[in-house]
């Protein structure tokens, strides 16, 4: 399957946060941690040039506990400034405050020599689409002030949210990059909801989903759908097949739905209902 999505909207999005990162103090880039280096924008890096850095691996309870330990020091020798945090529920958003203190205390420090008071820190919000940024920046502030959907695409232009005296945060669209540099890169996009699923081919991508769970997360997988584990003779055909019986999904003449138990496993993995999943790890990724 060709994994590439890229609508105009997000050419027009990305022209926006140039023309708004000379403004910027520091860079607040969200990942998902099933996927951190998957769902990092490579065009982040170049934007974010000489800015203070702060990385929040977030839907961190839907990921792998030991694996985010290793993702955390992964960035942090990389230079980065970095957080686990679930938006949905608060998990780790206290500690975030005292990170964009530590990581912008030069830009602090210059202020303090001119004489400058109380100018708050200015940070942009940044991620790819379906990462939880409107979700972080609701959690964080405390209120609705941005709209929230499950769906990529939601926050449609920038807006500027004052969170206190200290800080006032850049919210942006979620952007994605014209070409992904490899298949993998795209399907673990797709995975997680990033790309439009309509364009997407469903049982194909919980097919190769299915490949991955067997390998590294049998149990878990095998478990939910309560099926029996007869070793190698298991198949991403046999699971889907499975799933039709077990959920029953059927059309008409009870002929098996793939396409609807394809997306029950897509769902199930998406919602954490699979148990915690990480799809990468760094050594695999380079």
């Amino acid at each position: 399957m060709n994994y590439q999505w890229y609508p105009g909207h997000m050419t027009k999005a990305k022209r926006m946060m140039q023309e708004n990162i000379g403004l910027i103090d520091l860079v607040i880039e969200l990942v998902d941690a099933r996927i951190p280096l998957s769902s990092r924008n490579p065009d982040i890096d170049e934007l974010g040039k000489n800015k203070a850095r702060l990385i929040l691996l977030n839907k961190s309870d839907l990921a792998d506990r030991k694996a985010n330990q290793i993702w955390v020091e992964y960035f942090k020798a990389k230079g980065f400034h970095v957080l686990e945090i679930n938006a949905k529920t608060g998990q780790g958003l206290k500690a975030i405050q005292g990170m964009v203190k530590e990581a912008c205390q030069d830009k602090i420090e210059r202020d303090r020599k001119r004489g400058i008071k109380n100018r708050p820190v200015r940070a942009i919000v940044v991620g790819i689409p379906n990462v939880g940024k409107s979700t972080f920046i609701n959690s964080f502030a405390g209120k609705a002030c941005t709209k929230t959907g499950n769906k990529p695409g939601v926050t449609k232009g920038k807006q500027w949210i004052r969170l206190n005296k200290e800080l006032e945060l850049l919210d942006t669209p979620g952007i994605l990059w014209p070409k992904f540099e490899s298949e993998e890169v795209g399907r673990n996009l797709a995975f997680i909801g990033s790309m439009n699923d309509e364009i997407l081919q469903m049982t194909e991508l919980a097919s190769d989903l299915t490949a991955y769970l067997l390998k590294h997360y049998r149990a878990e997988l095998l478990g939910r759908y309560q099926m029996e584990d007869t070793g190698d003779a298991v198949t991403p055909a046999m699971v889907l097949e499975h799933v039709c019986e077990n959920r029953k999904c059927y059309k008409k003449g009870q002929e098996p739905d793939y396409e609807k138990a394809a997306s029950l496993v897509i769902d199930d993995f998406r919602s954490g209902r699979l148990g915690a999943v990480t799809l990468e790890m760094p050594d695999a990724a380079g």
